[in-house]
């Protein structure tokens, strides 16, 4: 299967991933995307900023901190590509910091791979699955952002015993978004997470997907390793920039 650059540019495809991961809460600021989902997740609680805001940049930072302040959120901008640049720095300017450095990686999709261990696919989230994905209760608006979409399915790795690995799909416009991997420490470097990659990429293959699309943090070198030996490339990059006091 030949590598091949995305057909979708920076700000379709972010758009697109929003679709996919969706804060119960939206507002248009111009082009730009509030989201608030009660801060469950830096993706479902931050103003996506893409095209424009229809304010001036000075402004539209101003009401981006107002919106997320009323709501007793952390004021939060996911700022992707060069074309974000320009909000970049007016963002910089009224002292908000950078942090959390996240590549965007796409694949085109060919025919399906069997996953080399069994994998359960669910239209929701168990308990189990809950509890692999994350440590503790799930702050409100959480189970609206992972089954908000129409077409999504939870994969889930057993033990036997208890969940020891899980993901999510999401298919949409033909993309599958991949998102929520875990694996548990003492099950890792097994193949689990192949497996689970697999097995979703059957899922959306088997509904008409063309491509995938999913998104991992700079610093997580093995991430990028596996997404790398299953034919992931790099499309651009984001980074958030928070209103910290």
């Amino acid at each position: 299967m030949g590598q091949r650059r995305s057909p979708l540019g920076v700000e379709d495809l972010q758009r697109l991933a929003a679709r996919g991961w969706p804060a119960p809460e939206q507002a248009p600021l111009g082009d730009w995307l509030l989201r608030a989902a009660g801060g469950f997740t830096g993706r479902a609680n931050s103003v996506l900023v893409v095209g424009d805001p229809g304010l001036p940049l000075p402004d539209a930072v101003d009401a981006v901190a107002r919106w997320y302040a009323e709501r007793g959120l952390t004021p939060a901008a996911m700022l992707p590509g060069t074309a974000s640049r320009r909000a970049d720095a007016a963002f910089a300017a009224a002292g908000w910091q950078a942090q959390d450095r996240t590549l965007v990686l796409t694949a085109p999709l060919g025919p399906a791979v069997p996953p080399s261990v069994p994998v359960d696919l669910r239209p929701a989230p168990d308990d189990a699955w809950l509890a692999r994905h994350r440590d503790g209760a799930l702050p409100a608006g959480a189970l609206e952002v992972l089954t908000g979409p129409e077409d999504v399915v939870f994969a889930s790795v057993g033990g036997p015993g208890p969940v020891v690995a899980v993901a999510r799909g999401v298919l949409t416009d033909g993309w599958l978004g991949t998102s929520a991997l875990s694996v548990a420490a003492e099950h890792r470097r097994r193949g689990l997470a192949t497996a689970l990659t697999e097995a979703l990429r059957g899922w959306a293959v088997a509904r008409g997907a063309h491509s995938s699309y999913l998104q991992v943090t700079e610093d997580n070198a093995a991430a990028r390793a596996l997404y790398r030996r299953l034919g992931h490339i790099e499309h651009h990059r984001y980074h958030y920039r928070r209103l910290v006091t």
